[in-house]
């Protein structure tokens, strides 16, 4: 684990690897949230991911694949710890013929479980 003091704050920031990763569940959350032009909040995710990247739903696999290749291999801050569990942030580059993009990937891991749940997922500026 690696810690940094934040120069907006005088919050510490914790670098780690999400735990076990290699059980991350993305649930519904790209198909019904991410991709989702219907979506009232999620719609604005999915023009940036169409516009950015040329990814939209008839076309995710590629998207799923590198955010569960992402939870086993990057790094995460931890975001904040509560009643409900840890909350992590995670960026990840992601090219495809369209384009490439910097992803923020949202990920909790609830109290009492040990899988970390996909809750938001989005591209991003640098």
């Amino acid at each position: 684990m690696r810690s940094f003091f934040s120069l907006n704050s005088s919050k510490k920031i914790f670098i780690v690897k999400l735990p076990n990763g290699h059980l991350a569940d993305l649930g519904n959350k790209i198909e019904e949230y991410s991709l989702n032009l219907n979506h009232e909040q999620g719609k604005n995710k999915a023009i940036l991911f169409a516009s950015k990247l040329g990814i939209t739903l008839e076309n995710a696999e590629p998207l799923k694949q590198a955010v569960k290749q992402a939870a086993i291999n990057e790094d995460v801050i931890i975001r904040k710890t509560n009643e409900y569990g840890t909350h992590y942030n995670m960026k990840f580059w992601l090219q495809t013929e369209v384009g490439e993009s910097l992803i923020l990937a949202a990920w909790s891991i609830r109290t009492g479980e040990n899988f970390p749940k996909l809750t938001n997922c989005y591209p991003i500026k640098k």
